[in-house]
């Protein structure tokens, strides 16, 4: 029988710090999900645009994936040896990723991020990577540099955003500014001989990419011989069945995979040109160069088959037309009700994941979203789940679960909190 709601909140408040597992606020609680929406324990009804920060791209409880999951329960939880499904996922990411030729596992996109680094660093002989501020690529050390600064630096220091991070460890890393290739470019052709590699995500946070600058990425990458890694945690199998590769023409020679992939269990991956993923091979690499990476859950058979239902699904015909069908008409309405009240706003990003930026003029790199008004936002925020809308604090993933009713719900929800606040 579920405890009462007040026993587990005063339970969370006591056995958690701030009463949250870090990602939202202790505040809200879900019970279950099924489709396009989710129910609180307080057994309220929201449509859900946070779709568990994107894992659950096709849905809450799909019945395939549900199935296919319960059939491998029958057959055992993990095993830490290879397993059939697990294989047969690395193949299906094969196939469909360009950069890909072969594949290894890990639990989380944290893990797959830091390694992706690692093999890069390993593979090339030099310890400096580039990344582009604001940009998040988990929560390791080398990652936590200029993700979120509240003071930037001068381009090209690092900031560190959380304390407990080695000193040593901001000279290691290179920051730039997002959507600017001629930066970009001047400072891979300056710390090329001290440079391992290039990570940033082709569509960093909810800012899409300016014409040619991942075409200007490549090529500034290859020309100096320094390795160009997308992270795909997000955008992987979210905005093409190839990801953003596909999407923006643009191969690199690793990217990170995870969310989608997993089907809503923990895994992800790191994948890329066979001669650098030889580097987890001893017999390849060997004894000196090998590069060591051991995880208990790593290939788990019931996240695999998990994937590998809900990359089924994603591969019927009509599934990313109806996606971004559903995040023009959000968007549209969204950007049409800041013109018609006159706020001070609008919306950013690509159908399948967008959102309001509260600001005015042109929003290309982190220092531009920094003009956003943030308590607007949170305003906008808090009467939407006050509508039984709900979405991260700043982030709206779009799934071909959601329906006319939830389109129609949301867009009332639009309605009456940018209204609300335009009245104030």
């Amino acid at each position: 029988m579920d405890a009462p709601v007040q026993t587990i909140m005063e339970t969370a408040r006591r056995v958690l710090p701030a009463a949250s597992f870090g990602n939202l606020a202790g505040d809200l609680i879900i019970r279950e999900g099924h489709a396009g929406r989710v129910t609180d324990i307080d057994g309220r009804e929201y449509v859900d645009f946070l779709l568990g920060s994107g894992p659950m791209f096709v849905g809450h409880g799909h019945p395939e994936v549900v199935e296919a999951v319960r059939e491998q329960l029958e057959r055992g939880f993990t095993f830490f040896a290879n397993n059939e499904y697990g294989i047969r996922l690395a193949a299906e990411l094969v196939d469909a990723v360009a950069c890909a030729e072969q594949v290894r596992f890990v639990s989380s996109g944290t893990e797959a991020d830091a390694f992706a680094m690692r093999v890069a660093r390993a593979f090339r002989g030099r310890d400096k990577i580039m990344k582009f501020e604001g940009g998040f690529h988990g929560m390791g050390d080398h990652s936590l540099m200029s993700w979120a600064p509240k003071r930037p630096g001068n381009f090209p220091q690092a900031v560190p955003d959380s304390p407990g991070i080695c000193r040593s460890v901001r000279d290691d890393m290179l920051i730039a500014p997002f959507n600017d290739a001629e930066m970009a470019a001047s400072l891979i052709h300056e710390h090329r001989n001290d440079l391992a590699a290039v990570i940033v995500e082709p569509f960093q946070r909810l800012l899409p990419p300016k014409s040619g600058f991942l075409q200007a990425l490549r090529k500034a990458t290859q020309d100096a011989g320094v390795l160009l890694i997308f992270d795909e945690i997000v955008t992987g199998f979210r905005f093409a069945y190839g990801g953003a590769q596909e999407y923006y023409g643009v191969v690199p020679d690793l990217c990170t995979l995870g969310k989608i992939i997993g089907g809503g269990f923990p895994l992800a991956a790191i994948a890329g040109r066979a001669d650098i993923m030889a580097l987890f091979d001893r017999a390849r690499a060997g004894d000196d160069r090998f590069l060591p990476q051991i995880g208990t859950l790593s290939g788990n058979p019931v996240a695999a088959v998990a994937g590998l239902a809900t990359l089924a699904v994603l591969k019927r015909p009509g599934v990313y037309q109806q996606v971004f069908a559903t995040g023009r008409k959000l968007m549209d309405a969204l950007s049409g009700l800041l013109r018609e009240t006159g706020l001070p706003g609008q919306v950013i990003g690509e159908p399948p994941l967008f959102d309001v930026f509260f600001a005015t003029g042109d929003i290309a790199d982190y220092r531009a979203t920094l003009r956003a008004d943030g308590e607007m936002m949170r305003r906008f925020n808090q009467r939407l789940r006050g509508s039984s809308v709900l979405k991260g604090d700043s982030k709206m993933y779009m799934s071909p679960a959601h329906n006319d009713a939830d389109v129609a719900q949301a867009i009332a929800a639009f309605t009456q909190a940018l209204h609300a606040e335009a009245s104030k």
